[in-house]
């Protein structure tokens, strides 16, 4: 299976590094794991050494026992460079949770620590899963930071709104879960080719029409068939952004998240992001319902995923592709 590495920097949801870490390891791939002085506040190396089997890198002027190799891997004669060696072996290098003020330094390319140093030497892909407050995430820094590794081809996911850890709190800054974080890692691995460089834009969800500022009018839309079409489009290599509204299932942490209320929302938030379409390929998904089947997410993704069907326009390696889900 793969290399993975996983950079551990300082905040409460640094546990969720060591579920990652555990899911990994189960799923059959061989994990390292390096952390920040800060990280080693929230949760200790021995944890991940007990559960990858596997010495923590914390110092980047430290000897790696394992000389750059991975759990079950034949060590090299020589005695490599530590933070060289471990990340040029990596399939992909992902910082989990990532900190604000890991996500800037990494932005600046500052090589501080173990972490960013080799994060700078990585050619793999390399995956952020951004875990802070919600102002802190909002703030134009740190979206100015987010901007500039984005465009260098660094994926970050998209922290989700909920419970924050300051008492009270409540939006933008979660990390994403465990399980979201190691399907973005294993899609940058071996992403599928069909829709390779091609950018999907899904909408989901139901808007809601202001009465009053209490009172609306509005639907029932889950946004349950917009997300299991976005997942499939990106468990196929696309570039997905969803255009959600007022959805009530967890949205993919690899997509970009545009949220929306009211249907004049949706359509400039349409017309912003299709601007520059040189053609459409509508995407039209029937699924027939028989009694009580497919009714969990899992068996509807597989029911959509198998009822897909795509119309033959022509469609250029740069146009966008439009989904629109139907129900028959």
């Amino acid at each position: 299976m793969a290399r993975i590495l996983i950079g551990v920097s300082g905040g409460i949801a640094a546990y969720k590094a060591v579920e990652l870490a555990r899911q990994a390891t189960l799923a059959g791939h061989g994990v390292r794991v390096t952390m920040t002085d800060a990280a080693s506040r929230f949760v200790g190396a021995a944890t991940f050494e007990g559960i990858t089997g596997a010495p923590v890198l914390t110092d980047e002027f430290s000897r790696d026992p394992l000389r750059g190799t991975y759990p079950g891997e034949e060590m090299p004669a020589h005695d490599p460079i530590s933070h060289l060696a471990v990340v040029e072996a990596a399939d992909s290098y992902a910082i989990v949770p990532a900190s604000a003020n890991t996500i800037a330094k990494l932005a600046a390319g500052i090589c501080d620590s173990f972490l960013t140093t080799s994060f700078l030497a990585c050619t793999a892909p390399r995956i952020i899963a951004p875990a802070m407050n919600g102002r802190m995430w909002s703030a134009d820094a740190t979206q100015a930071n987010v901007a500039v590794l984005r465009e260098r081809g660094v994926e970050v996911l998209e922290p989700r709104a909920g419970a924050l850890a300051s008492r009270g709190e409540h939006g933008p800054g979660r990390m994403p879960e465990p399980p979201d974080v190691l399907a973005a890692i294993e899609a940058a691995i071996a992403p599928r080719a069909d829709l390779a460089g091609r950018r999907v834009l899904v909408t989901a969800g139901g808007t809601r029409e202001p009465i009053d500022p209490v009172r609306f009018i509005g639907n029932r839309s889950t946004g349950r068939m917009g997300v299991a079409i976005a997942e499939a489009a990106l468990d196929r290599g696309a570039r997905v952004t969803i255009i959600a509204a007022n959805v009530e299932v967890a949205l993919p942490a690899a997509a970009s998240v545009i949220r929306v209320e009211s249907t004049a929302d949706m359509r400039a938030a349409l017309l912003r992001t299709s601007t520059r379409v040189s053609s459409i390929s509508w995407i039209i998904c029937r699924i027939i319902f028989s009694g009580s089947s497919a009714r969990s997410r899992t068996e509807f993704r597989l029911a959509l995923m198998m009822s897909v069907r795509r119309e033959k326009i022509p469609i250029s390696s740069s146009s966008k592709l439009v989904l629109r889900p139907a129900l028959s």
